[in-house]
């Protein structure tokens, strides 16, 4: 058991959740927050890849998959950032943590990857989890603070969703050091134009804020993923990820009174085993899979 790794995804989980800290403690609109996050955070990757002289994976041109992509992180970050102005952290996070399962089943209808009875099952328990959460009063006004927070958390559900199906489509020989540079780069470049007019916003005592949002959530919290991943089996990192909505829950109840019933603690349990479950259960499917495609590839 490679414990350094363990570790490494650990703490990314839990630095991928204090974006939500920072945006609560600042107050500052979405739009910085989400710029700053990603262009420290590309600052940051660029001055790694310098010091450890492998600034030269820039050279080679992404591909368009990986810009797409940069889009939909930005709109992801945005749209979430935004979801906890009007609504609880637990809420927009539950939202964002149904993306995985809501891939599985666009990935179903469109790229022909099969979703199993067990996998239809895992998304069902994790929108009745959902239901919990919103202790079954779906009928929200409108008008409503709820009701914009929840649209937005979907918004940012839908953006996610899309982030995790389009990186299937990014070529293997892309390295995942300049995958997450260009990434990161091409958001905070789409960002730019809503920057400019809220930075007046900004004041001398926020910078060193906005810096540690790129250097914790932005930079450091993706090397870490980066560097568990290339060490961990995809189940093993799937399931300590699901280590950040715990960490979003503790954050929002400790630092900002956030309370939360015994029902939607319930449906939050619910959210997380069933994403839990569903990697797992991937994993195993790609294992029962393996075998088969290497002994007709012999065939061949």
């Amino acid at each position: 058991m490679d414990l350094a790794a363990l570790f490494f995804a650990f703490v990314s989980a839990i630095l991928m959740g204090t974006i939500g800290v920072f945006s609560k403690i600042t107050g500052l609109p979405a739009e910085l927050i989400t710029f700053f996050r990603l262009g420290i955070g590309a600052l940051f990757m660029l001055i790694f890849l310098l010091l450890s002289r492998q600034a030269g994976l820039l050279r080679r041109w992404p591909g368009w998959p990986v810009l797409f992509n940069g889009g939909f992180l930005a709109g992801f970050i945005i749209f979430y950032v935004q979801a906890m102005n009007y609504t609880s952290m637990a809420n927009a996070i539950m939202l964002v943590y149904l993306a995985p399962l809501a891939a599985s089943l666009v990935a179903h209808f469109f790229l022909r990857e099969r979703l199993t009875l067990v996998g239809l099952g895992l998304i069902c328990l994790a929108l009745f989890g959902f239901a919990m959460m919103m202790e079954f009063n779906l009928e929200i006004s409108r008008n409503s603070a709820e009701f914009i927070g929840i649209c937005l958390g979907l918004l940012a559900l839908t953006c996610y969703a899309g982030f995790i199906l389009l990186n299937r489509l990014i070529a293997a020989d892309v390295h995942v050091y300049a995958r997450t540079f260009y990434q990161l780069f091409t958001g905070a470049l789409l960002m730019l134009p809503l920057v400019i007019y809220s930075v007046d916003q900004l004041s001398a005592g926020d910078i060193p804020w906005m810096i540690g949002t790129g250097f914790f959530p932005g930079f450091l919290a993706i090397l870490f993923a980066v560097t568990a991943l290339s060490r961990l089996p995809a189940a093993t990192f799937g399931t300590i990820a699901y280590i950040e909505p715990v960490a979003v829950v503790v954050f929002g109840w400790s630092l900002f009174g956030e309370s939360m019933t015994p029902l939607q603690i319930g449906g939050c349990l619910l959210i997380i085993i069933s994403g839990i479950l569903k990697t797992v259960a991937e994993s195993v499917g790609q294992k029962r899979v393996l075998p088969s495609e290497e002994t007709c590839g012999q065939d061949v």
